[in-house]
């Protein structure tokens, strides 16, 4: 049975969650492998509107298993308010499992991830400063709190003891800000603890088990591959790996259980925050895209950056993903544009033609767009049901975008619920 891989090709925000959900519909473990309550997938399910940050889409299934691996990191507050969000509208959890190696999101993460973005000033990062940053950062100084000592209240109060006390030095000394009362904190979140501790899991072994019993699987990405640490727009990126690879490690499984890499993309692009965006429209273009297509953040309600669909970063998605195939959404929101442009080269510098993605952050200031146009439309293409039922201008747009990324294109959203997704 196939064990599908969801992720962003582009800067995130690529409407992750519809294809997710309309896999998750079809599978019997969904896993979420990286990030934490900075990412936001936003379902239309039965005309019912949930966001989830935290926790699966499969969610919604009742008979689906719903895992969140090691590499997640988990705000104890955020999560357990997600799920009596979920509970109070007539969803159940009990197929929720949570690994014990994921790290937990402490207070003062947050309130880190805050002063040291006001501290950087002009060069801040743009965070959304919920503390998935500085958790990471303790993860990989080996000094982080997990969920196990969480659910274990004398390990954690040690551990809140030892390192809270070196956080609350920081925050007092190096930025000027408040302690925490170390007590009031233990307290709290042991209250957390014990509503977790039945969740708790190894999701490692459960999703080897279920593979070996050839369960469908649906690993469920989180932010995009342009946020990667490594292979992103570094220093603008997230502090996790939201590569296809990065979903082997942050769940505990082999390469060789994958089937099949899907890739999220916008028929234009959008980001969030700082940082070089090639193609983007700082005009009357570029907000009647954002409008049109309710370009605003799920979880901080950012207005998203808008531009031209960059054709140059979906191929780094496509190469550095391994992608079998491609979902492009939004289609329907360019409707009314006279015509459509979309990158398919830059111009750098010194006048070459690359094709390819730059590595640094500084060689990419310097690229400018190389630009194919196409023919718009202005048909209403939300109703449209199968692929050939959309305006010429639409197929041709669609089979040239296949053309220039090098992946096969699968799937077309043409509106935000499930039933708006075209298959080919």
């Amino acid at each position: 049975m196939p064990a599908n891989i969801v992720v962003g090709t582009q800067w995130g925000d690529e409407g992750k969650g519809k294809i997710i959900d309309t896999l998750a519909s079809k599978a019997e473990v969904v896993v979420r492998s990286q990030g934490g309550n900075n990412a936001g997938h936003t379902v239309v399910n039965n005309g019912q509107v949930y966001k989830l940050h935290l926790i699966p889409s499969g969610i919604l299934y009742p008979n689906t298993l719903c895992l969140i691996g090691a590499g997640v990191v988990l705000d104890p507050k955020d999560f357990t308010g997600e799920l009596k969000s979920l509970e109070e509208r007539g969803i159940s959890t009990a197929n929720l499992k949570i690994d014990p190696r994921a790290h937990v999101v402490m207070p003062w993460h947050i309130a880190l991830d805050g002063l040291s973005e006001t501290f950087r000033g002009n060069m801040d990062i743009g965070t959304t400063k919920r503390g998935i940053g500085p958790t990471y950062m303790d993860k990989y100084e080996r000094s982080g709190i997990r969920v196990y000592d969480l659910i274990h209240p004398e390990v954690f109060a040690e551990k809140v003891k030892s390192t809270g006390k070196l956080k609350n030095k920081i925050i007092t000394e190096v930025f000027g800000g408040e302690a925490f009362d170390l007590d009031k904190v233990i307290s709290e979140y042991t209250e957390y603890g014990k509503i977790i501790a039945k969740y708790v899991d190894d999701v490692s072994v459960l999703t080897y088990e279920a593979s070996k019993e050839n369960k469908t699987i649906l690993f469920e990405g989180a932010q995009a591959t342009l946020l990667d640490i490594d292979f992103g727009t570094y220093p603008y990126v997230t502090s996790s790996h939201p590569l296809s690879a990065g979903v082997c490690v942050g769940s505990g499984v082999g390469p060789k259980v994958i089937s099949n890499i899907i890739g999220v993309a916008k028929a234009y692009t959008t980001r969030v925050g700082k940082g070089p965006f090639p193609t983007e429209l700082n005009d009357e273009t570029g907000e009647t895209i954002r409008n049109k297509g309710g370009e605003f953040g799920t979880t901080t309600g950012r207005p998203r950056r808008t531009g031209w669909f960059d054709a140059v970063i979906v191929r780094h998605s496509v190469r550095v993903n391994g992608l079998d195939s491609l979902a492009v959404n939004k289609l329907d929101t360019l409707s009314g544009l006279d015509t459509l442009k979309v990158c398919v080269a830059y111009k750098k510098p010194d006048g070459t033609v690359t094709n390819y993605f730059p590595p640094t952050l500084e060689e990419l200031e310097g690229c400018e767009p190389v630009y194919e146009e196409f023919e718009g439309f202005n048909e209403d293409i939300s109703k449209c049901r199968t692929f050939d039922e959309l305006p010429q201008a639409c197929k041709k747009y669609i089979e040239r975008l296949e053309e220039i990324c090098d992946c096969k294109i699968s799937m077309v959203g043409v509106g935000p619920d499930r039933t708006q997704i075209l298959e080919r």
